[in-house]
């Protein structure tokens, strides 16, 4: 971490204060699906025998302090990076390039691309993909600069299962009720005010993506005509519940379109698709099989990693999805754009990619606001760049400024630091292994205190935090049933929708590398908005 740019903070509070800080946490928590349900390690069966028991997500008790203008910034681009990666998804023939170099190394990328030709060569039935994004951030202050000012740099590019917008939105208020009854000590001059708590209006914005893409879809293709439907593809048990809860109940209250949960494990046993061309999709809820309903859009909140895919039926049950005629969030080409390897591809020094997507389009004015989030990310190959990677990679001291990063999604599979040279070595002589992964330079973020609510327990003491600005981009693939263009269709296809979708604030402690909350290291936040 760096130096701090930030004044004292949080304050320090009384007993009395903190007692009543935390009885105001959780019940607000509980009361608005601030929520998890515990995880298993923590209760016994015979403590929670039906599974009815929730607890409070773990949360920080302060908003985390946050430069103004990085925020702002963050959100501003938004809209350019959903098009830049709606345009890669597009791009078969640059993705078959980059993916080429990956299958021999990559078993699950591997089959990801070989379940997209598979559904090629029979033809897509669908030519709309809705991208629910979230692009990850870290403060960042040069070292090398003098007076530096703050910048932000990205972490990553989610393109799949990009979680934590319910309870993003409700932490948010969380924290601007807390201010509103005087839970916080005060501070001198005021810290947290009013006018530093940003409105987070993910929940809203991520449902209306999810209603647009169930508008875009069209009336029932079936015949007779059935009700239509979204189904959210979901892992069984989940802890992260009410997140996704409060993603799909406005969708049922606010839009009065039916939406179902059903697990990874089950698609086989509840979906059929239709034999003729048109492929539909059909659902019949295992709690009332005499009813059918057409699949508008698949949500996906599984399927990101290899530990969702136990057998090759699971296999079967993805390419089931992808090849038919509801609509995808994320299609397969989606998913794979979301790689590390196209984040490395964009952001080496010297690379042409990112004006090549851009430069034809709404966004080309914002190239070079995109380009400096990028922080410098190299390939573990053959070529000069990767050949220099794999010097510092190896360097027990060079390596400290770094992270070595997998393809796949899902956090926890990070190698940070002075461990990396081992890691690798463990990886045998075969040099074609480490092309699966990617070498990062570490951002340093700048000295930051909180203290987070985690199981009922309170710990305090230096964090990071890391903002996520999500998406929505619903586009138009441009080809016809049979993966041919259209007569007189831009080859590009078409953005229907586009807009920024709101924010996550992740805080984890110093020492924890992996900011994940669901994986138990970090906490959700909000940011309190402050000039530096």
């Amino acid at each position: 971490m760096g130096a701090s740019i930030y004044t004292d903070f949080p304050p320090k509070p009384t007993l009395e204060q903190q007692d009543y800080l935390l009885s105001n946490i959780k019940d607000w928590s509980i009361l608005n699906g601030l929520a998890v349900r515990p995880s298993a390690s923590l209760l016994s069966t015979s403590t929670d025998l039906s599974g009815t028991l929730a607890a409070t997500a773990p949360v920080t008790l302060y908003p985390s302090l946050f430069p103004r203008a990085c925020f702002h910034e963050a959100r501003a681009i938004q809209k350019a990076y959903n098009e830049l990666y709606a345009a890669i998804a597009r791009d078969r023939n640059w993705l078959r390039q980059i993916v080429e170099r990956l299958i021999e190394v990559d078993d699950f990328i591997a089959k990801l691309w070989n379940m997209h030709l598979e559904v090629e060569k029979e033809g897509y039935v669908q030519n709309l993909s809705l991208g629910i994004f979230r692009s990850d951030y870290m403060v960042h202050i040069d070292p090398a600069i003098p007076n530096a000012e703050p910048t932000v740099k990205q972490v990553e590019f989610n393109t799949i299962a990009s979680s934590f917008g319910g309870l993003s939105t409700k932490v948010s208020q969380l924290h601007s009720y807390l201010n509103g009854i005087a839970a916080y000590p005060p501070t001198s001059p005021p810290t947290i005010t009013p006018p530093s708590f940003p409105a987070n209006p993910c929940i809203e914005s991520l449902s209306h993506g999810f209603s647009a893409a169930h508008r875009a879809y069209g009336p029932s293709r079936s015949s007779p005509s059935l009700p239509l439907c979204i189904l959210f593809i979901v892992t069984v048990p989940e802890s992260n519940i009410f997140d996704q809860l409060a993603l799909s109940t406005p969708l049922q209250t606010a839009y009065s379109i039916p939406t179902f949960r059903l697990a990874f494990s089950a698609i086989l046993d509840h979906t059929t698709v239709s034999s003729n061309k048109d492929r539909i999709l059909t659902y019949s809820p295992p709690h009332s099989p005499e009813m059918s309903y057409e699949v508008s859009l698949i949500y996906f909140r599984a399927g990101y990693s290899p530990s969702h895919y136990p057998s090759s039926a699971s296999w079967d049950a993805r390419l089931h999805l992808e090849r038919s005629a509801a609509i995808k969030c994320p299609s397969i080409l989606t998913h794979l754009a979301g790689s590390k390897k196209i984040q490395q591809e964009l952001a080496t020094p010297n690379s042409p990619h990112l004006a090549n997507f851009l430069s034809r389009t709404s966004s080309a004015d914002l190239i070079d606001r995109i380009c400096n989030t990028f922080t410098a990310i190299y390939p573990l190959d053959d070529t000069p760049e990767g050949q220099h990677a794999i010097r510092l990679a190896t360097s027990a001291k060079d390596s400290e400024g770094y992270v070595l990063k997998p393809q796949r999604e899902g956090g926890g599979n990070n190698v940070y630091g002075s461990k990396i040279p081992a890691f690798l070595a463990g990886l045998g002589d075969d040099r074609q292994k480490w092309r699966s992964h990617i070498l990062m330079e570490l951002i340093k973020p700048p000295t930051l205190r909180n203290s987070i609510l985690r199981n009922g327990e309170v710990q305090s003491g230096e964090v990071i935090g890391e903002l996520g600005v999500y998406g929505v981009c619903l586009w138009r693939n441009g080809q016809d049933e049979a993966g041919g263009k259209k007569d007189g269709e831009a080859e590009d296809g078409e953005i229907l929708e586009n807009w920024e979708a709101g924010f996550l604030l992740r805080t984890k402690g110093s020492e924890s590398e992996e900011g994940g909350v669901a994986a138990g290291f970090g906490a959700v936040d909000s940011p309190c908005l402050v000039d530096v």
